[in-house]
C-alpha cells in the first residue's frame, strides 16, 4: 500500500515499528474471525477485550510518513496496548496481496491491508467482510455493499518538483530538455496504484480519457526517449539527494509534510484533475482477527479520520464529519486547493488501464 506502490516517499522516521512478527496465540474468541460487525459479536467492549488478549496486529506496506501512519500506528498501540508488527513498509499493493497468499496460515500473515482499488477489486476472494461502526458515514459508492472493502482516504494526482531548478505549468513541460534525467513515478505502474494514476493523469492531459490510458503510455515513451524519465521509485530520499527532482504522486505524498526540501512545490494540472482513494480490507487468514477489526474501528472513528486528514489526505468520511462538526477544521483548511473538474477511475476503467499497462508499459519504457 504503497506506491500502490512502492508506497510513495518513505521517510525513515524515528518511530520504531517491529518488522519481525513474533509467534502469537489464537484469538481469545475465535468467533471474531467471521464477525461482520462489532455489534454482531458482543459489541465494542467485547471486541476491545478480545483484541487486547491477542496483543498484536500485523500490518504491511505502511510507510510511517504515508498519510500520517507513523502517528496512527503509535496512537493505536498506545491506546489499546497492542503491538503493531510492520512488514515490508515500502511494498506495493500487489506485494500486500502476494504476502496474504504466501503467508496464509502462519502467524506472519497480514491481518489488514491498505491497497489501491485496482488490486482490491481483483482480490476480493482474500477478504473477510466487516462493517465498522461508522459504516453509514462512508458513501455508498466508496465501499463494497457486503463489507469486503471500504475506501479510507484519498487525494489528487500531482507533480511535485524542486522549484529551485524547474518550473512546471503543464504536463507537457516535462517533455522539454530542461527536465533531462529528472522525472520519476512512485513505482512500477503495472503494480503500483499511485504510478498507474500518474500515467493516467498524463493520458488525460494528452487527449486520452478514463477509458484510454494509451496516450499516457505514449507520453512516457516520449519522456523516456528524451532521456527525461528516471526509472526508479521516487522516495523522500531520492528527492532529497536530487535523483528524482520531479515526481508524479498523490498530492498528500508530494506535500511539505512528507518532502522536506524547502523549494519543493506541488502542481495539480487543471486539465487532468485525477482523484483516487485507497481501501481497507481484513484478510480471511488474519492471525489476529479481533485486533484487525479493532484497527478498522479506530481508523474510521473521528480520531483516525482526523489523523489521516492531518497527514494531508482527504478521509472518506470527510463530508459526514463536516456535517456533524467532528472534523479538524485547521487540517481541512490546510488542504491544497484544486481547480478543474475532478474525475476518478471506476472499477472497469481501472481494470482496463491495468490490463493495458501490463501489455504495453515495458515495451514503451524498456523496463
Amino acid at each position: 500500500m504503497r506506491n500502490n506502490a512502492a508506497r510513495a516517499t518513505r521517510l525513515g522516521l524515528a518511530l520504531t515499528v517491529v518488522a519481525t512478527v513474533a509467534a502469537c496465540g489464537a484469538s481469545s474468541d475465535p468467533s471474531w474471525s467471521t464477525a461482520t460487525s462489532a455489534a454482531s459479536n458482543g459489541g465494542m467492549s467485547a471486541l476491545v477485550t478480545a483484541a487486547k488478549a491477542e496483543g498484536q496486529l500485523n500490518v504491511i506496506a505502511l510507510p510511517l510518513n504515508w498519510a500520517n501512519y507513523g502517528t496512527i500506528i503509535k496512537d493505536f498501540s498506545a491506546k489499546y496496548g497492542i503491538k503493531v508488527n510492520q512488514a515490508n513498509p515500502q511494498g506495493s499493493s500487489q506485494d500486500e496481496v502476494n504476502a496474504v497468499k504466501s503467508e496464509a496460515g502462519t502467524s506472519n500473515a497480514p491481518d489488514v491491508l491498505d491497497i489501491g482499488m485496482a488490486v482490491a477489486w481483483a482480490n476480493t476472494s482474500l477478504f473477510e467482510p466487516y462493517e465498522v461502526s461508522e459504516w453509514s458515514e462512508i458513501p455508498a459508492d466508496q465501499k463494497d455493499a457486503s463489507g469486503l472493502w471500504y475506501q479510507d482516504y484519498g487525494g489528487y494526482m500531482s507533480i511535485g518538483y524542486d522549484s529551485s531548478k524547474y518550473t512546471v505549468t503543464s504536463v507537457s513541460d516535462l517533455l522539454t530538455p530542461a527536465f533531462k534525467s529528472a522525472v520519476a513515478l512512485d513505482g512500477d505502474p503495472t503494480e503500483a496504484n499511485a504510478a498507474l494514476n500518474g500515467v493516467m493523469m498524463t493520458s488525460l492531459a494528452s487527449g486520452g480519457s478514463l477509458t484510454n490510458i494509451g496516450p499516457g503510455v505514449s507520453f512516457f515513451k516520449q519522456l523516456n526517449a528524451a532521456g527525461n524519465f528516471v526509472p526508479v521509485t521516487a522516495t523522500a530520499a531520492t528527492i532529497d539527494n536530487g535523483t528524482t527532482p520531479v515526481v508524479f504522486n498523490w498530492d498528500y505524498l508530494n506535500s511539505a509534510s512528507v518532502v522536506s526540501l524547502p523549494s519543493w512545490k506541488v502542481f495539480v494540472p487543471s486539465d487532468a484533475v485525477l482523484g483516487g482513494y485507497y481501501a481497507q480490507a481484513i484478510t480471511k487468514t488474519a492471525p489476529h482477527p479481533a485486533a484487525a477489526r479493532l484497527w478498522e474501528e479506530y481508523l474510521y472513528s473521528a480520531t483516525g479520520q482526523n489523523l489521516w486528514l492531518q497527514g494531508g489526505a482527504r478521509p472518506v468520511e470527510m463530508s459526514a464529519m463536516q456535517a456533524n462538526r467532528t472534523i479538524n477544521q485547521t487540517s481541512a483548511a490546510a488542504l491544497p486547493s484544486v481547480s478543474g473538474t475532478p474525475v476518478t477511475l471506476d472499477q472497469s476503467q481501472a481494470s482496463a488501464a491495468a490490463g493495458y499497462l501490463a501489455s504495453n508499459w515495458s515495451a514503451a519504457v524498456g523496463s
